[in-house]
């Protein structure tokens, strides 16, 4: 099996997996569940893993960990945004 099956495999699932978090959160309109430590410390590594993907020229990785920073960045709007209301 090629090397960047598992590259895309592992981005698809990871990625993916945020999709409920963000849909709970914006259908609830409550994140107090979600720390907000954890939340910055993994869009910190997020943003980290996007610039070795483009260092190291890995679409699977660079790809992964942009929509994976977009949905963590909506998921921290939304537990701004909700705990003020």
């Amino acid at each position: 099996m090629d090397k960047e099956f598992f590259g895309y495999f592992a981005a698809i699932l990871t990625t993916v997996a945020f999709l409920p978090q963000l849909i709970k959160t914006l259908k609830t309109k409550k994140a107090d569940d979600v720390s907000l430590i954890t939340l910055i410390m993994f869009i910190i590594g997020v943003l980290s893993w996007i610039i070795y993907g483009y260092k190291i020229s890995s679409l699977p990785i660079l790809l992964a960990n942009l929509i994976t920073f977009i949905l963590n960045l909506l998921i921290l709007i939304s537990k701004i945004y909700f705990s003020k209301r």
